[in-house]
């Protein structure tokens, strides 16, 4: 499973970078909004740290399919090949992705609810389909399900999109989903920093470095014991 960092905040992303094996960044235009500034200097800041290989995921926020197809190939031309053009699961969107496929862009259909939206959006070449796991819980039905039911729709199917969950309240959320194997996830900072955030862990570690300073002094390491 592919894991994202779902943030725009460079300081945030570098934190994430910097411990665990992350895959890319998602955004939005929420996302975005809370940066402040130009979009596309805050985007080619992202680029720029996570490098060309890793995935970026930016949304086209035009209303019809052929203002979102221009738009989606400006997004890629100033961030690069590795850049996924998000577009919503609506109507414009499906025919916008249908045009976006044939000019060869990769593209994550988003503001997916149901499975016949992440079904539609796949037969029109989707890499993804996103999901939103808590605001689909929040209007009453499984979050969790729904994506797992998608996944197991594109894997019966033998499609070739992915599921990319988003929307995460917990860690928990994100562990049932790894466990079904779904392809991709994309988790606010501190959701992936609570994957390892527990008391008995860090009590566990605190411990031993304490029992090992008792016996060879304060400070000491495995370098310092000789």
């Amino acid at each position: 499973m592919y894991l994202l960092i779902d943030d725009a905040d460079l300081t945030a992303i570098r934190r994430i970078y910097d411990c665990y094996p992350v895959d890319g960044v998602t955004t939005n235009p929420t996302i975005l909004s809370r940066c402040g500034g130009s979009p596309y200097a805050v985007l080619k800041e992202i680029r720029a740290f996570i490098g060309a290989s890793a995935q970026l995921h930016v949304q086209a926020v035009s209303r019809k399919a052929e203002d979102i197809a221009l738009e989606a190939r400006h997004i890629v031309n100033e961030l690069g090949e590795n850049t996924f053009v998000k577009v919503p699961a609506v109507p414009e969107g499906f025919k916008a992705m249908k045009q976006l496929k044939k000019d060869g862009l990769r593209f994550t259909a988003t503001a997916v609810y149901t499975p016949m939206q992440a079904f539609l959006a796949a037969k029109c070449g989707a890499s993804y389909a996103a999901p939103y796991i808590n605001r689909i819980d929040n209007m009453g039905y499984n979050g969790i399900e729904t994506a797992r039911t998608i996944h197991d729709m594109f894997v019966n199917n033998q499609m070739d999109t992915m599921v990319l969950a988003a929307s995460f309240k917990n860690s928990m959320q994100l562990l049932e989903l790894c466990i079904h194997g779904i392809g991709a996830a994309t988790a606010a900072p501190e959701v992936i920093e609570g994957l390892v955030k527990n008391e008995a862990i860090t009590s566990a570690v605190d411990a031993f470095v304490s029992d090992f300073e008792q016996l060879a002094g304060d400070g000491a390491d495995m370098r310092s014991c000789n």
